[in-house]
């Protein structure tokens, strides 16, 4: 009965209500597809924090005027020394005005020219270091976590070197070489890479016998290829956290080392050698700006790639993106 009845309002709707479906494969294999991308998703979730795009701006345009500074119109150098023409005597800790926008050190030189040439200088230092660390210890702890036989020996050697205080060991290097640029990088990457490595190693060991990765070792899959293609994509937003977080760390470094007298050379501008300076004159009230105007740089470019590295590393976290 139930069926007779079903039968019969069937047949009272309209029938342009209804149409038949034509079977075509290639909308049934759409149904399987995904436009999904890593980088799409992780760019998405990226610009939804404005705190973390504010600075990314900031940290853009600090680099750009780094850049550009020193060939923009009524610029001086950083490292001339300069005289007032009616008395001949040099323009010593001249206030912030219209001749010294950021006023002048102990010894006549203009603090604008020489902030912005410091900032160059410990950004420069900053990102080498956070290349070098990325480059050798992605690789060193790729190859410690995945590859066995290598564990025993790779991990002898960072017991010895890890066990060195990092302070120790910069102090040697840079007393022993010649002060200069490539002396503190050389200084930092010689530790900089222990703990990129270690927190690689340990990464790796926790995914590597996974389902995928035995499959693909079953299979012959060269290690190389296991390692860039199955290990180090899950890994890539710590990676990127270290990385952000190595640049101020090294910048942080060359201050320390300028404060204790074993930084760059004094003729050599650098935030280290500029906070070092301000210092002295902290406890005078009319020169406190030769300590102000680099530590506001210094601080603003730690915080920002500190918080932009945090950020990088959740919106790269698949399970952040919608």
């Amino acid at each position: 009965m139930s069926s007779m009845v079903m039968k019969k309002y069937m047949d009272d709707i309209e029938p342009s209500l209804f149409e038949f479906a034509e079977y075509d494969q290639s909308k049934s294999e759409l149904t399987g597809y995904s436009n999904y991308s890593f980088w799409r998703s992780t760019f998405q979730v990226f610009m939804k924090n404005r705190a973390a795009v504010a600075f990314l701006i900031v940290v853009a345009l600090i680099l750009v005027f780094t850049a550009v500074q020193p060939y923009l119109p009524n610029q001086k150098s950083p490292t001339t020394i300069y005289n007032d023409p009616a008395t001949g005597l040099q323009y010593r800790n001249v206030p912030p005005g219209e001749e010294f926008w950021f006023g002048s050190n102990s010894i006549g030189q203009d603090l604008w020219a020489r902030v912005w040439s410091g900032t160059r200088t410990s950004i420069f230092i900053g990102f080498a270091v956070g290349l070098f660390e990325a480059i050798v210890g992605i690789t060193i702890g790729a190859l410690w976590g995945y590859v066995r036989k290598l564990d025993a020996v790779i991990t002898e050697i960072y017991n010895v070197w890890d066990n060195i205080p990092t302070t120790v060991v910069l102090i040697i290097l840079t007393y022993i070489m010649k002060p200069s640029i490539q002396t503190i990088i050389f200084a930092m990457c010689m530790t900089g890479w222990l703990q990129m490595a270690r927190f690689v190693r340990n990464l790796i060991i926790i995914i590597r016998d996974r389902e995928y990765n035995l499959a693909s070792r079953c299979l012959g899959t060269p290690t190389s290829r296991i390692i860039t293609r199955n290990l180090l994509p899950y890994l890539v937003s710590v990676i990127m956290l270290r990385m952000a977080l190595a640049i101020p760390a090294a910048i942080g470094n060359e201050v320390f080392l300028s404060y204790i007298g074993m930084g760059l050379p004094l003729d050599v501008p650098s935030l280290g050698n500029l906070i070092n300076e301000g210092r002295a004159l902290m406890m005078v009230p009319s020169s406190r700006y030769q300590l102000f105007f680099p530590a506001v740089v210094i601080s603003v470019v730690t915080v920002s790639f500190y918080v932009i590295g945090n950020v990088f590393a959740d919106s790269a976290d698949p399970r952040n993106h919608v």
